[in-house]
């Protein structure tokens, strides 16, 4: 068996080339103190988004996360610095020279002092349009006196230079904490990449109106700044909001009223990334006790997944006409305690969060060390399988959120009025070749490393000699590497094959079962 492992390694030898993992890989959990009876290793920790089942790391790290987070890594993965809101912290977990103190003196005095800003959403990281060195963060203050219980009053943008401070990056003079839009203010950014495939739009739900803040971020900066009415009145309100991965739609949470008599609402819109305009409003709405924050779309843009009551998943399938008559209990609460053992905190239902892998984390809301996900949104009902409190982190972790627009959108080739900019870079056609490995496969996972054609969904096909299709997946267009646990095939060499936009790349794979 040895030689036939050896003659295979010789023949089905992997490419030399690596796939990062990308902008979006990375999700910093921890916030408290390590207790091992619990389970409980490390104080911090962090998912790294690069295998079926997360990569789930402890460690030690200076800053706290409970509720605000973002992050931003180089095209490999690499976390080039992240914030709670309160700090930038740099890729060697030190403060930003000038990096300090982002969030407003009230806040300071509050969240900062324990495990960062609360308000869900309330930082984005985007890449300045043109300079692969600069990145513009977003993020939220208040001058209220108890901003827990109220709205933020003001945001802000600072710009990040990654080539100061000997390439670990500082917040330029003069570009810090500059005021975005002051006002009544609904917490958290959402942003979607223009139709041009080079500007972002962001976005910012005003407080107590039907009012939307729209930002326009080129490669001059911020060029413009208006408002849409967008024909629903929202009052106070912490919840999610996103857009789907195509782009095409915008939805956010909403609830209101007296604990006990809450009225739960998801709102879905369609947009359009050339006017960075929202319409065709349809509200999908129920009765519930309490309210709920979750959020997020699957990866084929097609289900809604949303929290009620912080026990209830449900799902909404975007694509018909009956929003309302297709939202479909996915899962329920079954009240396990985390860490097991102890009767403190529930594992309910916080925030969601759509992973480059294409599963949906959620998060609780109490302090637990286990997530839940879902394997498999893409499917409706109960296909798409909730795994609950399954994902284990060596670390507490309580409303943990990051926010990551799809920053692999590109532009809009059906769009007229808003042309698609490209640079040199862009005009060569993607490597639409891709890896395979290990190669062979021996403990039945294989990992994969891809790039598709812009905007483009793909199919991960494997066939054995006869031609029969023995495991498919759909590829999600933002990531470029997923790893798949294959069913069990009898040894022998099997061919790998992508197909997306008309395009068909393959790869021979030896299967060798020990």
């Amino acid at each position: 068996m040895k030689k036939k492992v050896i003659s295979l390694l010789l023949l089905f030898i992997a490419s030399a080339s690596l796939f990062g993992q990308g902008y979006n890989h990375n999700f910093l959990i921890g916030y408290d103190f390590a207790y091992p009876p619990w389970g409980v290793n490390s104080d911090k920790g962090i998912i790294k988004i690069d295998t079926l089942n997360f990569n789930v790391i402890g460690l030690s790290r200076k800053m706290k996360f409970q509720g605000a987070q973002a992050n931003i890594a180089n095209a490999n993965g690499d976390i080039l610095f992240y914030t709670n809101g309160c700090w930038i912290a740099n890729a060697m977990e030190d403060t930003m020279p000038n990096g300090a103190r982002i969030a407003t003196d009230v806040i300071d005095s509050i969240w900062c002092s324990t495990a960062g800003i609360q308000w869900v959403q309330s930082s984005l990281i985007l890449p300045m349009p043109d300079d692969s060195n600069k990145y513009v963060l977003f993020h939220h203050g208040s001058s209220y006196v108890n901003p827990p219980n109220d709205l933020p009053l003001i945001s802000y943008y600072s710009v990040i230079d990654m080539s100061l401070d000997k390439g670990l990056g500082d917040v330029i003079p003069g570009q810090k904490k500059i005021t975005l839009i002051q006002d009544t203010l609904l917490p958290g950014f959402a942003a979607c990449r223009h139709a041009n495939g080079k500007d972002w739009w962001v976005y910012i739900l005003k407080g107590n109106s039907s009012m939307i803040y729209k930002v326009l971020l080129t490669n001059q900066g911020i060029t413009n700044i208006s408002t849409q009415n967008i024909g629903v009145l929202h009052i106070t309100n912490e919840a999610q909001k996103c857009f789907s991965p195509d782009g095409k739609k915008f939805a956010y949470r909403y609830h209101a009223g007296v604990m006990g008599n809450v009225v739960n609402e998801v709102r879905v819109f369609d947009f359009d990334r050339c006017t960075g305009n929202f319409s065709n409003p349809r509200v999908v709405s129920w009765p519930s006790l309490y309210g709920g924050l979750g959020l997020a779309f699957s990866s084929n843009s097609k289900y809604l997944y949303t929290v009620s009551d912080f026990d209830t998943i449900l799902q909404i399938n975007t694509d018909t006409s009956n929003m309302q008559a297709s939202m479909t209990v996915v899962a329920i609460n079954d009240g396990y305690y985390s860490p097991p053992g102890q009767t403190l905190f529930q594992t309910g239902f916080w925030t969601t969060y759509l992973a480059a892998n294409g599963k949906i984390l959620i998060s609780s809301g109490s302090s637990v060390i286990d997530l839940h996900y879902i394997n498999y949104p893409d499917s409706g009902g109960l296909a798409c399988d909730v795994h609950l409190h399954d994902l284990h982190m060596p670390c507490f972790t309580g409303r943990s959120n990051v926010n990551h627009p799809n920053y692999y959108l590109g532009c809009d080739t059906t769009q007229t009025a808003c042309p698609c900019l490209t640079s040199i870079s862009d005009l060569s056609p993607p490597d639409f070749k891709f890896r395979v490995y290990p190669n062979p496969v021996t403990n039945g996972f294989v990992n994969i490393g891809y790039l598709l054609p812009q905007n483009k969904h793909g199919l991960f096909e494997i066939y054995d000699v006869t031609g029969k299709v023995v495991f498919k997946y759909t590829l999600p267009p933002w990531s470029n590497e997923q790893s798949f646990k294959l069913p069990e095939l009898a040894n022998g060499v099997y061919n790998c094959v992508i197909r997306s936009d008309g395009k068909r790349v393959s790869k021979k794979v030896a299967v060798i079962r020990e």
